[in-house]
């Protein structure tokens, strides 16, 4: 086995051979190999599209924490481990994501949830679902959210997307907490159970917390009903991340005929907003599941229309807007993700490189031999111009010898010159010029006779 210290010296004498004797260049450029190479491996390594990815959900059985769920399962077949982070809801999810410090790649967020706030570095994947907003109430059947004024409301937790929307609302209704209407923040308990029992008026639930048999109990109860927005479409006119929902008569009981007539619900949809340091890889197969947990129809969507690449206070990502246009790319679409995403980093790799490395490998042959070229050139420069000199007039015996050092200093340069075997032919050309202008030298005639002077007599010994 060869030394170490041994073949370092022999890489040390081919470069000192490929770029001359400079040891400063030689080492410079093995310094700069090693970090092209480091940076490459580097590189390699950090591309890697991570096999564990974080959302944040919501509350304990909300339809975010099932969906999440749901997520989960999907993900693993692919070979990526989704841990899942259980929030308080919407609002807590976008602050989790703001905030560098939580470890979040992607969570659950309600459109019109920011309200003007700094999004950051965010981006939405696309919009998952509709989130429509259920008033359940007692009594008269009321046509307006004014006829709520005055009355005890149970708007769901501070904080929560039910809670923010049903204020905004409500405002634009002229009802404010605390003008006679007694607004509940959260009952502890059984919402619905409180409606039932007449300790409340009215509640406000988001699609996410209505469970089917809450809603099934509820409009199977006398004197309970289901607030229809009749001014459904004045509301998303006005408020822009809103959407008119249809819940169709009769949809929830054909025998019963719940609802007895055609209901309009407002309600945001859902966003998937993920930061923008998500792999690209990652949001395809987020994307995917997406697709195969929401795209199924429901009661207010029908089947393919999510995830839609809806765009409201959020910009939708540029890897999610690829995937809308052409779907998950070929490579994660063909192979499974681990061997996928080792391809996509090799090509990654290699493309670069064969773009510089193909016109540099056309255009080294050419540098190199002018390199060497350019070495042996500026002493042919230097030949002439001193033969230029020396004969444009003719010569005295002290100019002569002047120019005659000034050759023997050529030669002696010249001699120093080292250059790879192949291009020996031009040193060895250089020698026979200036010997060929030695002997010009010697053999020019003199305007004053020649004074006896071994060393110019001599040519050999010049």
């Amino acid at each position: 086995m060869t030394n170490p210290k041994v073949y370092f010296a022999r890489m040390i004498a081919r470069l000192n051979a490929l770029f001359g004797r400079g040891q400063v260049v030689t080492m410079s450029v093995i310094v700069l190999i090693a970090l092209v190479m480091g940076a490459t491996i580097v590189w390699f390594m950090n591309s890697a599209a991570p096999t564990t990815i974080t959302i944040a959900s919501g509350p304990k059985d909300s339809t975010f924490e099932k969906n999440a769920e749901k997520y989960k399962a999907i993900l693993a077949k692919e070979g990526v481990t989704l841990k899942i982070v259980p929030s308080e809801g919407s609002m807590d999810n976008f602050k989790k994501l703001s905030n560098p410090k939580d470890r979040v790649d992607v969570g659950f967020v309600l459109g019109g949830e920011v309200n003007g706030a700094d999004i950051g570095n965010l981006f939405s994947l696309g919009s998952v679902a509709y989130q429509p907003l259920m008033i359940f109430y007692r009594g008269q059947t009321k046509n307006l959210l004014s006829d709520f004024k005055g009355q005890r409301l149970d708007i769901g937790e501070d904080g929560s997307g039910t809670h923010t929307l049903a204020l905004a609302l409500l405002k634009a209704n002229g009802v404010e907490p605390y003008d006679g209407t007694i607004v509940v923040d959260y009952v502890k308990g059984d919402s619905a159970r409180a409606l039932l029992e007449n300790r409340i008026d009215a509640i406000f639930v988001m699609g996410d917390s209505a469970s089917g048999d809450m809603m099934h109990e509820l409009l199977h109860t006398p004197n309970i009903r289901l607030f229809n927005f009749t001014q459904a479409d004045g509301y998303t006119r006005r408020i822009t991340y809103l959407n008119k929902l249809e819940m169709p008569k009769g949809s929830l009981d054909f025998g019963k005929d719940i609802p007895a007539e055609d209901i309009f619900l407002v309600g945001p949809t859902v966003e998937l907003i993920a930061r923008n340091t998500l792999h690209p890889a990652l949001s395809d197969i987020l994307l995917e599941a997406a697709r195969e947990v929401h795209g199924t129809p429901g009661l207010f969507k029908k089947r393919g229309e999510f995830p839609a690449p809806v765009e409201h206070e959020f910009p939708i990502s540029p890897d999610a807007s690829r995937y809308y246009a052409s779907g998950k790319s070929f490579l994660y679409r063909t192979f499974p993700f681990g061997i996928a995403s080792l391809i996509a980093r090799t090509l990654a790799v290699v493309v670069p490189v064969a773009l510089l490395l193909i016109p540099a490998l056309r255009i080294t042959p050419a540098i190199y031999r002018w390199r060497m070229e350019s070495r042996i050139n500026k002493w042919y420069r230097a030949l002439l111009d001193l033969e230029r000199d020396a004969f444009k007039h003719s010569l005295d015996q002290n100019k002569r010898e002047e120019f005659l050092r000034h050759l023997n200093h050529i030669e002696y340069s010249v001699s120093k010159i080292v250059v790879p075997a192949r291009f020996g032919n031009l040193l060895y050309g250089l020698r026979e010029h200036i010997n060929f202008v030695r002997n010009n030298l010697l053999s020019h005639p003199s305007v004053l006779p020649a004074k006896s002077n071994p060393a110019t007599n001599n040519p050999g010994s010049a």
